[in-house]
């Protein structure tokens, strides 16, 4: 177990609940497990993410999902805001709230997507939500409040590619994920608003949905092969942690790269940051 004054604090910021979970899912279980604190932030409800249920059933019904994923993966919290899914905006108002959450957390380590790209709006004003609010984290005078005080520690920035990236990114850091694919696999599987009912209906496969664990187990890696596999643009990375024969071995594995806001951590540092990183 880890000692306490070793103790890392990881905050993982995303748009919708199941995103910590596809995209940094095994990263999150292996801090977990060497002893390390893991929150999840939503910034939406994910409300707009059924084709038939009331909004306000769905929200109730993500979060009960995001807290089992949370058991699933070991980590300490799994936090939903009540945004509406679809309605992010890269406000001043929003960049206050998630800059008192990051400071309330007092993360060493934020883990959230880029500023630039992506798809989805409410992902791609996440990532700007966070770049903004990130370079005002330790001003004492920007905000000043005492509930979230101004973080007083260098904070690495970790962007997660979505799926609308994975062809555009060129990891800077990659994780061997493969002892804890299982708790992704099962966290993902908690999301069953996402995973067994809407994209499969925007699919036309609903009656394609297995029941049995080891079916849907399949079933997940089968149709999201890019959030759970090691990647041809990960093998410099994976070669830099790991070695090059080591890297070829690699199932499973995530990606990221470090934010151009982030603290830039030397090669120790890294380490220390991600003491995981080369090993398994």
């Amino acid at each position: 177990m880890t000692n306490h004054l070793d103790q890392l604090r990881v905050l993982m910021i995303c748009a919708h609940p199941d995103e910590p979970d596809m995209y940094a899912g095994g990263l999150a279980a292996l801090y977990a497990e060497r002893g390390h604190r893991v929150k999840f932030l939503s910034l939406t409800n994910g409300d707009a993410g059924h084709f038939s249920l009331p909004k306000q059933e769905v929200a109730a019904r993500r979060k009960q999902e995001a807290r089992l994923a949370a058991q699933r993966l070991g980590i300490d919290a799994y936090e939903v805001l009540d945004h509406s899914d679809g309605m992010l905006e890269p406000s001043l108002a929003l960049r206050h709230e998630v800059l008192r959450h990051i400071r309330a957390y007092e993360p060493d380590v934020l883990v959230t997507f880029h500023p630039e790209g992506g798809n989805s709006p409410d992902n791609r004003y996440t990532g700007k939500i966070v770049s903004d609010a990130v370079p005002y984290a330790g001003l004492p005078q920007y905000m000043p409040d005492p509930d979230a005080p101004y973080l007083k520690k260098k904070l690495l920035v970790l962007l997660m590619p979505d799926m609308s990236l994975h062809n555009d990114y060129r990891p800077d850091v990659a994780i061997d994920v493969s002892s804890v694919i299982e708790k992704k696999l099962l966290a993902c599987d908690a999301h069953a608003t996402t995973f067994y009912d809407l994209i499969p209906w925007f699919k036309g496969t609903l009656d394609q949905v297995p029941v049995a664990w080891e079916d849907r187990k399949r079933y997940l890696l089968d149709n999201w092969p890019t959030t759970f596999y090691a990647s041809p643009r990960m093998r410099t990375a994976l070669e830099q942690a790991y070695g090059s024969v080591r890297a070829g071995e690699v199932r499973y594995a995530e990606g990221f790269e470090i934010a151009r806001y982030s603290f830039k951590p030397d090669a120790e540092q890294l380490k220390r940051y991600i003491p995981m990183l080369g090993e398994g």
